[in-house]
């Protein structure tokens, strides 16, 4: 049930960025205005691909008449050998990643509050001070990649995005998805010359307390690599899941290259 939870969520969570094509082996989505960003453009694969040439060639013939890069997304990999060795002959580049998934336990985590700390909803006058932040990070795909997807996420209504202040400074940002009961917390960052001071669980317990008094059931994090994981234990996020996907891309960086 875990892995179909969050596979509902995640392609919720695309379709707010991105347009959706739903096809027999899997699901198509694009987005033209933001062609760079990874999420917005991938072939997402599922189950196991019973005509991988057909499939390849479509995707590929797709995205290259929209001057996207063809992209997959792949799960499943036990049962993809087929779609790999296919991708392998038409030069794909391929990565695997070891993707945690975490839930949030339901206990409150007690940071003492800081008294230099604030924390504030992002509207439209704080809304530069927030996409700074979130644009300085690498791992996110710097300034020309979250400019749009920032501004897209924040004219949805599904999306809250937050900005904690230090002794007034805007230095850290999070925000959360929701889609039913369920609610993802994403977009967790700080500039570098605030790490070290405890922000990250000031902004994580303030956004726990927020969706218990939204009745969110599940809130879930995607933590980018086991060293995040590990920081995300610290406040009540528990391991429930850790799965192998696959991606596979015709041009440009891997994703470890651009997470560093």
């Amino acid at each position: 049930m875990t892995m179909q939870n969050i596979h509902a969520l995640d392609i919720s969570y695309c379709e707010t960025f991105s347009r959706k094509i739903d096809k027999p082996w899997g699901i198509l989505f694009y987005n033209e205005n933001q062609p760079n960003y990874y999420d917005a453009n991938h072939a997402r694969i599922m189950n196991a691909c019973e005509d991988p040439q057909k499939v390849v060639e479509e995707t590929t013939i797709f995205y290259q008449s929209k001057n996207i890069v063809p992209r997959f997304y792949i799960y499943d990999l036990v049962n993809q050998q087929n779609l790999l060795s296919e991708l392998k002959l038409r030069n794909f580049k391929y990565e695997e990643m070891i993707s945690p998934v975490q839930l949030w336990n339901n206990r409150d985590i007690n940071i003492p509050p800081n008294p230099m700390v604030t924390i504030e909803i992002v509207t439209d006058e704080n809304y530069q001070e927030a996409l700074e932040i979130e644009g300085s990070i690498k791992e996110f795909g710097g300034i020309e990649v979250m400019e749009k997807v920032f501004e897209e996420q924040f004219n949805h209504p599904a999306f809250t995005h937050y900005l904690l202040r230090y002794d007034g400074m805007a230095c850290s940002t999070a925000c959360i998805f929701e889609d039913g009961n369920q609610a993802r917390m994403e977009s967790v960052a700080t500039l570098e010359a605030f790490r070290g001071k405890g922000l990250i669980g000031q902004i994580i317990d303030y956004i726990q307390q927020e969706t218990k008094k939204k009745g969110i059931e599940m809130l879930w994090v995607l933590p980018i690599n086991e060293a995040i994981e590990k920081v995300y234990q610290k406040y009540g996020f528990e391991t429930v899941e850790k799965y192998i996907s696959g991606h596979a891309f015709l041009s440009g960086k891997s994703i470890k290259e651009i997470q560093g």
